[in-house]
């Protein structure tokens, strides 16, 4: 991304799969050489990009420099980041407790300083209605701080009782393969205390859910999208709730073949896996949907520059309900149908959690609580929502 250092432009550059702590900031200057790093240009071309823009016959050393510092770095595809990603990989296997990645930065890192933010999110909140049983909820995993309204709509439905429930995340996996489910037996930790897995269902799942299963899967590692869940259920039914969480990869194939994502015969199975498992646990479950929606604008690669409520996003936000429509009367296929044209324009990382979710519980009959757009910058807007399901 852009440097988002004032006195020092150029381009930023991190590894969200954290297999590297590095951070670099490439000068102007040597942006164009980053090309050259690709597996098939060779050291002349890239002393040949150098020659040009810096007008010096002599640039061996800046060459050598470069490759240095990426390797180094980890950001080269070569024995040095082998190493960083096999011990990354090593180490979150063997660890009992997935730490809180994202304390300190999406939300307060102190426990007192969270359970007031929590508090102030939550203030004013209406009461979870007497009638109707609602079982699942689909909040945001956007920045609390920008959509907590849509969390506390969505959290507001949580009652005491629900407290003994096993509460299934069904979670946008941002990074994960297609047509995979990340599933964890890890305690997920956070300021607030523990959340443990149900490993009795993690391993049914597992052995149910077939190939499309990658267990343990180092995403949930740094992946926010269930974190960002369980700090809301620790703040309303207190630490030591159970999860299951499950991270959505994208449904890739659908979208880039037509046909439903069930056409692949390990999502299938998987979809079934789970269907059963809600079949048979039945009101032992509560089911969460951690989901974004539509995703528009200049840093998500869209030609224009978008703002919240105005202009092209009017449109998006009447499309957003079209989709929302289809979900509230459970008709994944009719949700399906809009969408896979076009690969999904309006980039709903949301998408796969949902249809997992009305696959899975097809009698769910959902309800529209609360509906926002916010501009995560100033030329890109993020849609999301909160809704519950009886």
């Amino acid at each position: 991304m852009p440097s988002p250092v004032p006195d020092q432009p150029g381009l930023f550059i991190r590894d969200p799969y954290r297999f590297s702590d590095a951070m670099l900031i490439v000068p102007p200057l040597l942006v164009e050489c980053l090309g050259c790093f690709d597996g098939s240009h060779t050291e002349l071309d890239l002393r040949a990009v150098l020659v040009r823009a810096t007008g010096d016959p002599e640039v061996s050393g800046i060459a050598a420099s470069l490759a240095g510092t990426l390797s180094q770095a980890g950001f080269l595809e070569d024995e040095t980041f082998e190493r960083m990603r096999s011990e990354r990989l090593r180490k979150f296997a063997e660890e009992e407790v997935r730490a809180a990645s994202h304390a300190g930065s999406a939300y307060p890192a102190e426990a007192d300083a969270l359970r007031q933010t929590m508090a102030r999110y939550m203030d004013g909140k209406a009461a979870a209605p007497a009638d109707g049983e609602v079982f699942a909820i689909a909040a945001p995993h956007v920045s609390p701080e920008g959509g907590w309204q849509s969390y506390r709509a969505a959290y507001a439905m949580l009652r005491p009782e629900h407290r003994e429930r096993t509460f299934v995340i069904l979670a946008t996996s941002h990074y994960g393969a297609p047509e995979r489910f990340g599933l964890t037996r890890k305690t997920f930790r956070t300021p607030l205390g523990d959340a443990p897995a149900d490993t009795r269902l993690v391993d049914w799942l597992a052995a149910h859910g077939g190939g499309a299963v990658e267990m343990e899967d180092y995403h949930h590692a740094f992946e926010h999208t269930v974190e960002l869940q369980v700090i809301f259920l620790q703040h309303i039914l207190g630490p030591g709730v159970r999860i299951l969480p499950v991270l959505c990869g994208p449904y890739a194939k659908s979208l880039l073949q037509g046909g439903n994502p069930e056409d692949d015969d390990g999502v299938k199975r998987f979809l079934e896996a789970l269907g059963e498992l809600r079949e048979r646990e039945g009101r032992r479950l509560f089911w969460i949907l951690g989901v974004d929606m539509a995703h528009m604008g200049a840093r998500y690669q869209d030609r224009f520059a978008a703002v919240a409520g105005q202009g092209a996003m009017c449109e998006v936000g009447e499309r957003d309900r079209e989709r929302m429509a289809r979900i509230e009367v459970s008709d994944a296929g009719g949700f399906w149908d809009l969408v896979r044209p076009n690969r999904d324009d309006l980039k709903w990382c949301g998408s796969s959690p949902f249809y997992t979710f009305l696959k899975a519980a097809p009698g769910a009959r959902g309800e529209l609580l609360k509906y926002e757009q916010w501009n995560i910058d100033q030329r890109s807007v993020v849609s999301f929502a909160g809704m519950a399901f009886r």
